[in-house]
């Protein structure tokens, strides 16, 4: 059995190998084209998820500086209501008239201010008074938690 031109095969026609003839190079072609574009995709969804985040965080910014403002011009219907039903003279008239004075200007500064000025607001408070807001702040703590205790 001496090797015959049939029995013998070369090394690159062997079946499952790749020739050099580029078909490897294709193939690595191809994986590299997927793969940016997967990647390519998936940026997209990154951007078009982060985009959609950040108008749902707009517009529950705008619904909540719009409810603070409605809040606001109720305390000050409220202030006149509080006007309106106050008695006449005496001592009653001038609480109920503080009563509507604070609420007014309560109603007023939320209108002008909003929800970011009033954040703001109460940190450079707690920053000018650090020792009174932590002790208000334990306070609220010690109250919660005896609430929360007794159910």
């Amino acid at each position: 059995m001496a090797n015959t031109p049939n029995t013998m095969r070369r090394t690159d026609e062997r079946p499952g190998t790749m020739s050099h003839s580029g078909e490897g190079t294709n193939l690595t072609d191809k994986a590299r084209d997927a793969a940016s574009q997967a990647a390519d995709k998936a940026r997209e969804a990154a951007s078009s998820i982060s985009d959609r985040a950040s108008e749902m965080a707009s517009d529950l910014s705008s619904k909540a500086e719009c409810a603070t403002s409605a809040v606001g011009s109720s305390m000050q219907q409220l202030a006149g209501s509080i006007r309106e039903h106050a008695p006449p003279s005496g001592m009653l008239k001038s609480a109920t008239t503080s009563v509507a004075d604070t609420l007014e200007s309560g109603g007023r500064y939320l209108q002008e201010t909003g929800l970011s000025g009033l954040g703001s607001d109460l940190t450079s408070l707690i920053r000018r008074n650090p020792l009174p807001a932590v002790l208000i702040g334990i306070g609220f703590g010690f109250l919660l938690a005896r609430a929360s205790s007794r159910r």
